[in-house]
């Protein structure tokens, strides 16, 4: 399980502890799956937030690791909107390190290519190591809404709320829903489910990366399928 950050609230070192204590009391079920988390703006925001982060996320603040194909790049922006030159110069070199591996997903919170993927702007750092470097996909939370951008064979996807409040039109067709995917990597084939929770938290619909483009559902509404009861 790969999550794309904000796993408490946070905020506030005086009650972090306590809930990140609570977050483990919920995933206690599931600790047979290996949980790797990214750091998100309400994970870190001080000294003792990043601490605290660390001990209890039991990752560095930024790393990677491989399942499989796939090799997963975590990236840090929790406490800036843009990449800095550290986490830059960790990319690079995680990439180079791991060339052989078919498939490379970049994860963050912050999408911090949103606007320059939007307006087709090639020229940002993350897209030109991910093109050099063969990166298939970069993944990012932060603003609730999925979203999706082709740049020069780069898939950017912001992904939809997993519990954070939303925003905006709050409809479903403009992205605004609870939700994860399921992805599936079978040799260099990536297949990406959207789905949406059942009830009462969403319709449990099941859409394809493909369905969603830069402002929402680009497919009418057949092309959405119930999710499976």
């Amino acid at each position: 399980m790969v999550c794309v950050g904000d796993t408490i609230e946070g905020g506030n070192d005086a009650t972090a502890e306590r809930e990140w204590r609570a977050v483990e009391q919920i995933l206690a079920p599931y600790r047979r799956y290996p949980l790797y988390l990214a750091p998100g703006n309400h994970d870190i925001w001080s000294a003792v937030s990043e601490r605290l982060f660390r001990k209890y996320a039991g990752r560095a603040l930024h790393y990677s690791f491989d399942y499989g194909p796939a090799h997963f790049t975590i990236l840090d922006n929790s406490r800036s909107e843009q990449f800095s030159a550290e986490e830059l110069r960790f990319l690079e070199r995680d990439l180079k390190a791991h060339g052989g591996q078919p498939v490379k997903f970049i994860v963050s919170h912050q999408p911090s290519w949103l606007i320059d993927a939007v307006f087709r702007n090639p020229n940002f750092a993350v897209h030109q190591l991910a093109k050099k470097y063969g990166v298939q996909y970069v993944i990012a939370g932060h603003v609730h809404q999925m979203l999706h951008v082709d740049l020069d064979g780069v898939t950017y996807l912001s992904m939809a709320s997993s519990g954070g409040h939303l925003r905006a039109s709050r409809r479903y067709e403009d992205g605004w829903f609870f939700g994860y995917a399921l992805v599936k990597v079978s040799g260099k084939d990536v297949r990406i489910q959207i789905r949406e929770l059942k009830a009462p938290h969403g319709q449990g619909r099941v859409t394809k990366v493909e369905d969603w483009g830069m402002s929402g559902l680009i497919h009418t509404g057949e092309k959405v399928s119930a999710a499976a009861r």
